[in-house]
Formats: structure tokens, sequence, C-alpha cells
């Protein structure tokens, strides 16, 4: 019996695997695209290693018979059937994806320090990652995102009520190490939490804009409903499908 779980374990992990990397797309749930492969080769090998367990066990009970009559007294810990869970998680129940809940919980990720920005298109509106929207209104001396209509995606993340959060969660492996990205919006419907929408508007004034005084914020002219990007953990420019809208 304790083969056969043992066995069974390394099969249901490796199918698991190889359903949520292979079959379906909700491996990107957890982690990055590029990390696909890995997970595919990782669901072969526990299942080979499951099928040659069982293959072994069988084998050695089938030799041993003659002298221990085919018996197996050897206990299995209560704690071993807990990992059913998790396999059976990954075939029938897989947890959601990163949204709004840990986006809360966290504050919002450092962006990188720059000294220069290059000049920014005529294009209206202006699509952009939230990190360069951050980086502008804190940053740029030149204070050239002032008076520009912007364009940027992410979910909608609640601020109680003093409007509410745009968000890209970041992930550099795997669902671990998620940071978030935020932009307050200002305006615009109140959608529920987790809603993935394209956002147009222009910075809401504060403080110094180029200053850390500037806050991190939109006056929404449109808010936009969108499909989850297939770069969902990555703050990315908004897709063409996107800019089309």
């Amino acid at each position: 019996m304790k083969g056969a779980l043992q066995a069974g374990l390394l099969m249901l992990c490796g199918l698991g695997l190889l359903h949520i990397s292979l079959l379906t797309d909700l491996c990107l749930r957890y982690v990055k695209e590029s990390m696909r492969p890995f997970l595919i080769a990782s669901g072969v090998v526990l299942l080979l290693l499951g099928i040659a367990s069982a293959l072994f066990d069988r084998r050695r009970d089938q030799g041993g018979h003659a002298d221990q009559h085919g018996h197996d007294h050897s206990g299995v810990p209560r704690v071993a059937w807990l990992l059913l869970l998790p396999a059976f998680s990954l075939l029938f129940h897989a947890p959601p994806a990163l949204g709004a809940y840990t986006a809360s919980r966290q504050p919002a990720k450092a962006v990188a320090e720059r000294r220069s920005f290059e000049p920014l298109p005529a294009t209206s509106p202006l699509p952009m990652t939230l990190s360069d929207f951050t980086g502008r209104v804190q940053q740029d001396r030149g204070q050239a995102i002032k008076g520009r209509t912007v364009l940027m995606t992410g979910i909608v993340t609640p601020h109680g009520d003093d409007g509410w959060d745009l968000t890209r969660i970041i992930i550099n492996c795997c669902a671990a190490d998620a940071q978030s990205v935020k932009v307050r919006i200002y305006g615009g419907p109140a959608l529920p939490a987790d809603t993935w929408v394209s956002v147009t508007g222009t910075w809401h004034p504060g403080g110094t804009l180029g200053t850390k005084s500037a806050p991190v914020a939109l006056d929404a002219r449109t808010v936009t409903k969108v499909p989850r990007p297939v770069n969902g953990y990555q703050d990315a420019l908004p897709l063409p499908s996107t800019l089309t809208r």
C-alpha cells in the first residue's frame, strides 16, 4: 500500500502539472510564460517516475511472495494523505490567479530612478506602462506628462471611498515573488475587483509634477473592460487590440 500511494502521488502530480501547463493556460496564473517548458518537463518526469515506481513495487512484491507471503505491514504516515489535496487541486480545482486581493495588501513597487527622459511621442491617447507613468510623474523635471492623455491597462483594485487603483502585478519567476505597480484612478465607473480595464485620462494634479510630492494618479476619461492579456504578469504596454477599442 505504501508503494502504491507513493507511485500514485507521483503520477497525480505529474498529470496535474501537464494539465495546467500543456493542456491549458492555467499555469500562467502562477508563473511566467517562459517557465512553461520547465513545468511540462517536470510533469513528464514525475509521471514517468510514478509509473517506474509502480512497476518496481509490483515486481518486488512478486519476487518476495515466497518468503513474505506478499504482506506489507509497514504503515503509511497520515501526513502522506494530505499530499493528495494539492495533486487533486491541480487537476480539478486550480487556485485563482493573483489579483486585487494580493495587490491591496502590499505597497506599490518602487520604480527605477532615472535622470533623463526621452521626448514623448505625439500619439493621443499615449500608451504607457504603469511604471513609466509613475516615473514621468515623480521624476521627469520637464513635466512632459502634463496635460497629456494617456492609456494604460491593468486590473481594478478597490481603495475604499477614495477612488480605486489600476494595478499591474509583476512576477520575476513565480507567484511567490509578485510585486504590484499601482496608479490611483479618480472617476469612471465602479467596476468589480479584478476586472481588467483599459483607462484613458490625464494626470491628477497635486504636489509638484516631476517630484516625489506629485501623486501617481489619473483623472479617468474612459474606463473600458478588456480581456486579460497574455502578458498579464508584466507591466506591459496595452496590446494593439486594446488600442483599437
